[in-house]
């Protein structure tokens, strides 16, 4: 059974339908990224789970309990804000131990030592906030969000505040928390690079509706339409009619498939073209002429025109300059067509 299920979710702000039929599951000891754009019903999705906002149909169960009708702090559901929302005027170890009054005090400090060392946080419990760097601050909130034993942990955008040299150190040392305390997690995020990093298996909002949901190497290779396709990364587009069973017709020529396509000889789409599956040969006699490079350490980003076509293009070759001609083809792969 599913640690988490959510059937048919509906929520409304302001009157507005912001989820519309949301079906979702979270696997136990899973960490699912909630990913789409602003708007997208992301935080409101999260907040319903948590018992922060009003829905309006449909059905949210954790463990196999209903949570409909339960109020936050029966929920078993651990929160951590993208502010954190620490107490600035108690230490360390009193925020992490603050919902665990129901213990007894040495239950209580037991359990805030353990918390401390799961969170690699031992001898800080005295200090105070603001004594402490942007990623200690994260640790406890962690800390304290796991200290009250959740069956699952929402994150909504935890890693914002966090400097970029050190976010992607902070992402690993988190997943790393909470696989070992084999607590289940939904990551909210608008990052594709977050979601990639973090989570086990991502669901892309768009318009309050799941529309796609996989691992993220399925979601970037296979894309249900062109909204998931250009949020994972985007990419050339380029009329194509099916020839074969695992061949089309474009502006480039002939494109083998790797797979075979599902869709049917003469049928019209777009081929999906990401910039790392196109292939640049300096050629005098090429078709292809690039007209901006930009170096980027161990790959070029190339814009290269075909004719009336404008292609986007990353290769390893970094000798190729403006103005230089070259022939341009599609490197084996599966190919998606839209």
């Amino acid at each position: 059974m599913a640690n988490l299920e959510i059937s048919q979710l509906q929520c409304h702000y302001q009157r507005q339908l912001v989820l519309n039929g949301v079906d979702l599951q979270v696997e136990d000891n899973e960490i699912l990224a909630l990913l789409g754009p602003s708007g997208c019903g992301k935080t409101t999705l999260l907040r319903a789970i948590a018992g922060l906002h009003p829905i309006g149909a449909g059905s949210i169960s954790l463990a196999g309990v209903q949570l409909t009708e339960l109020p936050p702090e029966l929920r078993g559901i651990g929160v951590i804000f993208q502010d954190y929302a620490l107490f600035p005027h108690l230490n360390v170890a009193d925020n992490i131990g603050f919902g665990l009054q129901h213990l007894s005090y040495a239950a209580r400090r037991q359990r805030v030592a353990e918390m401390l060392s799961l969170v690699r946080l031992e001898g800080l419990g005295q200090r105070y906030i603001h004594q402490l760097s942007g990623g200690q601050q994260q640790r406890v909130a962690i800390a304290r969000a796991l200290a009250y034993q959740p069956r699952l942990l929402l994150l909504d955008e935890p890693f914002s505040n966090i400097d970029s040299q050190v976010r992607g150190q902070m992402m690993a040392e988190i997943r790393q928390i909470l696989r070992q305390a084999q607590v289940s997690a939904i990551l909210v995020t608008h990052a594709k690079e977050e979601a990639f990093a973090f989570a086990d298996r991502l669901a892309l909002l768009e318009d309050g509706k799941v529309v796609q949901q996989g691992s993220a190497e399925e979601l970037y290779r296979n894309p249900s339409n062109r909204f998931v396709a250009d949020f994972l990364g985007g990419g050339n587009y380029l009329d194509a009619v099916v020839s074969a069973i695992d061949e089309v017709q474009t502006p480039l020529g002939a494109i083998k498939s790797a797979s075979p396509l599902s869709f049917p000889p003469q049928h019209h789409g777009q081929l999906l073209l990401r910039p790392q599956q196109l292939q640049l040969v300096a050629d005098d006699q090429g078709s292809g002429v690039i007209t901006e490079r930009r170096f980027a350490g161990n790959h070029c980003d190339y814009r290269v025109v075909v004719g009336p076509i404008e292609l986007q293009v990353r290769s390893a070759k970094l000798d190729l300059n403006n103005g230089a001609k070259v022939a341009v083809a599609a490197l084996p792969h599966a190919l998606v067509l839209l």
